[in-house]
């Protein structure tokens, strides 16, 4: 769980950003959660407000968040380089109005890529955002847009 305006220097601080992705991810929000990446489950979904993502645009805040396994960040809104990095690697990212005042930590939540829906287990609040389109699916399923590529490539699509 975390606020608005969450930037990307909170997410990797800069002194990271020549260090690899594998390593990086061990540094993930430590300058608000020392413990965050040690504490992280595969799947495990990010909860945010708005602007989530602000700040420079370093490829590396997406890319610590999907090595350490983050199944999708749910957000009132992104900053839109955020956003686009994120798609770009394969991360989910969904802007869902009124998410950030409805969970609390460690609730348990189900999110349907296909329909945009948000469930919220715990309360049984069911929250509703507009679906990736087609395209967009596409890319994530194929777990970035590098892969796809290469999965056009190596089918002879390409």
């Amino acid at each position: 769980m975390f606020g608005d305006h969450i930037n990307t220097d909170l997410i990797i601080a800069g002194r990271y950003l020549h260090t690899p992705i594998p390593e990086a991810a061990g540094h993930t929000f430590e300058a608000v959660d020392k413990a965050f990446a040690q504490n992280v489950s595969p799947l495990d979904v990010i909860v945010a407000g708005q602007n989530f993502g602000c700040g420079s645009a370093r490829d590396a805040a997406p890319l610590v968040l999907k090595h350490l396994g983050i199944g999708c960040v749910l957000a009132e809104d992104f900053a839109r380089i955020f956003f686009r990095n994120a798609i770009t690697i394969g991360l989910p990212a969904l802007a869902v109005r009124g998410i950030s005042g409805k969970v609390q930590h460690l609730d348990e939540i189900s999110v349907s890529l296909d329909s945009g829906i948000v469930s919220i287990i715990r309360t049984g609040d069911v929250l509703k955002t507009t679906p990736f389109p087609p395209q967009m699916r596409t890319i994530i399923e194929a777990g970035g847009i590098d892969n796809l590529l290469l999965n056009f490539k190596r089918d002879g699509n390409v």
